[in-house]
């Protein structure tokens, strides 16, 4: 599979957006709303699959996966290394690359505002499902798990981020659509693409 100067440069562009939007606590700490950091990765996953297709999406947040396997600190809390693929949460990051090919599977076949809101919902909703299934079976496999823990638990613990993650997923089926509407369906950026 061969990739254009133009695709390799998006790819690296969302697993840099990926990796600030981890960490923009860190960067900007006024960011935790009740105690909840309002991380951007599924804000930044979601519109990788909406702005780059299904194919390129998910190929960003494989390589925004592998980046952080080999040491680079991309990850939530600067985390990085082969060591968090036993994290609980580590499934939300797998989850980001399957959430992107859906995502951008929707809005290949339609490109209108319902369909790109839709599709965002979709894609936050896989990275719910797949993240916080993966979280209960690590708990419960391999890793200690609090006392008390249960399946209803896991779920719970993911009610405080639900609100603030509907509203950027919203957010970015609006922005993509914005985006295409302006910028992506124009014939600058196709010929572009076509000679890179």
């Amino acid at each position: 599979m061969k990739l254009k100067a133009l695709d390799i440069t998006l790819v690296g562009m969302f697993v840099a957006l990926m990796g600030i939007g981890a960490n923009i606590t860190s960067i900007a700490p006024f960011l935790t709303v009740g105690g909840v950091p309002i991380t951007l990765q599924t804000f930044f996953a979601i519109l990788a699959g909406l702005v780059l297709g299904s194919r390129l999406g998910s190929i960003a947040m494989v390589s925004y996966m592998l980046v952080g396997l080999v040491g680079v600190p991309v990850f939530s809390k600067f985390g990085a290394g082969p060591s968090t693929i036993l994290s609980p949460t580590f499934g939300f990051i797998v989850s980001f690359i399957f959430l992107a090919f859906i995502a951008g599977k929707i809005v290949e076949k339609k490109k209108s505002l319902p369909a790109f809101i839709i599709a965002a919902l979709i894609g936050m909703s896989v990275n719910y499902l797949f993240g916080t299934n993966w979280m209960y079976y690590a708990y419960k496999l391999w890793f200690t798990a609090p006392e008390g823990f249960t399946y209803k638990m896991a779920w719970l613990w993911m009610i405080p981020p639900l609100p603030k993650d509907i509203i950027l997923a919203v957010f970015a089926g609006v922005l993509a659509h914005r985006l295409e509407k302006s910028v992506l369906s124009k014939g600058q950026f196709k010929r572009l693409k076509k000679v890179s």
